[in-house]
C-alpha cells in the first residue's frame, strides 16, 4: 500500500471511531514559510465522489508546498459532518452539498464562511454496452431492472429524490447505499442493472460503466462547499488547501473529471 493510501485508511479509522486527537508531532509542526507555502500534515474529508479529484489536487498541492503532506479520507458527506462535529481530527472538510455543510457550521466548527468550488449532475449509471436498454428514469422502473440509490440522508440520495420527483417517477431500488461508491460498486459488480451515481463516478469508471444522461438531472444539481475547520491542527495548511482547490490549476483538474464551475 502506497504511503498517500496508508494515511487515508489511517484518518478513516479514527474518524470512525470518534477519536479527537488534536496537534502534530515535532517534527510535523505545521508552519507558514515565508513564501507563504506551508508544511505539516493537512488532513481532509471529502466527500466520496471527490475521491479521483482530490487525490491528484493533495498530491499537486504537495508539490506545490514542498515539506506538506495531504491526508485524505473519502466517505459520505453527512457521515463525515457527523464525524467532525464528533471531535475528528481534520483540517478542511468538503461536502457534496450544502445540507451537510450547515450541520458543520450550525455546530460552530467551521473556521469563516464556506465556498462552493464545484458543482455535479446525476446520471444513470448502466454496465457497459447497456444491456437493459435504459434511456431514462422511466426504464428503471420496468419488471426486472434492478437499481440502486443512495439513501435520502446523503447528498447523492437526495439529488436521486429530487430528480425522480420531478419525473414523477417512484422507484423501489433493490439496495440503499451510504455514498455513491457503493451504489457505484452494485453497477460495477453486476449486482444492479443501474445506479443514480455523479457524471463525474460514472466517468471515472468508464472501463466498466456507461453513463446514460436524462433531462431531470438538471433539477438537481449539487453544489460542493468547501470550508477551513476551526479546530484545525494545521490552521496555515487548512487556508491553504481551501485556497488551492478554488486556484486555476486544481479547477482544471476537476473540470477534466466532469465536473462544473461553481
Amino acid at each position: 500500500m502506497s504511503g498517500r493510501r496508508l494515511r487515508a485508511a489511517l484518518a478513516a479509522v479514527v474518524a470512525a471511531a470518534g477519536l479527537a486527537v488534536s496537534g502534530c508531532a515535532p517534527d510535523e509542526a505545521p508552519q507558514a514559510a515565508a513564501d507563504g507555502r506551508v508544511t505539516g500534515t493537512v488532513t481532509v474529508f471529502a466527500a466520496a465522489s471527490l475521491t479521483e479529484s482530490f487525490t491528484r489536487i493533495g498530491r499537486d498541492f504537495e508539490a506545490a508546498n514542498p515539506g506538506s503532506s495531504v491526508t485524505l479520507n473519502f466517505a459520505g458527506s453527512s457521515a463525515l459532518a457527523n464525524q467532525i462535529n464528533q471531535g475528528a481530527p481534520a483540517d478542511v472538510f468538503a461536502s457534496a452539498a450544502p445540507a451537510p455543510m450547515t450541520t458543520v457550521t450550525e455546530a460552530g466548527n467551521a473556521d469563516g464562511t464556506p465556498s462552493s468550488f464545484a458543482r455535479n449532475q446525476l446520471v444513470i449509471a448502466v454496465p457497459r454496452g447497456n444491456p437493459k436498454g435504459v434511456t431514462g428514469l422511466a426504464d428503471l422502473t420496468r419488471p426486472g431492472v434492478k437499481v440502486a440509490l443512495c439513501t435520502d440522508q446523503v447528498p447523492c440520495g437526495a439529488a436521486a429524490r429530487t430528480a425522480l420527483d420531478a419525473a414523477g417517477v417512484a422507484l423501489t431500488p433493490v439496495t440503499l447505499e451510504q455514498d455513491v461508491k457503493g451504489a457505484l460498486a452494485k453497477v460495477k459488480l453486476g449486482e444492479v442493472d443501474a445506479a443514480l451515481v455523479y457524471r463525474t463516478d460514472a466517468r471515472a469508471a468508464t472501463a466498466e460503466v456507461t453513463g446514460v444522461e436524462f433531462p431531470e438531472s438538471a433539477r438537481a444539481v449539487n453544489d460542493y462547499p468547501i470550508v477551513a475547520l476551526k479546530e484545525a491542527p494545521n490552521p496555515a495548511g487548512a487556508r491553504a488547501f481551501v485556497a488551492y482547490v478554488r486556484s486555476a490549476p486544481a479547477q482544471a483538474v476537476l473540470a477534466g473529471a466532469g465536473f462544473q464551475a461553481p
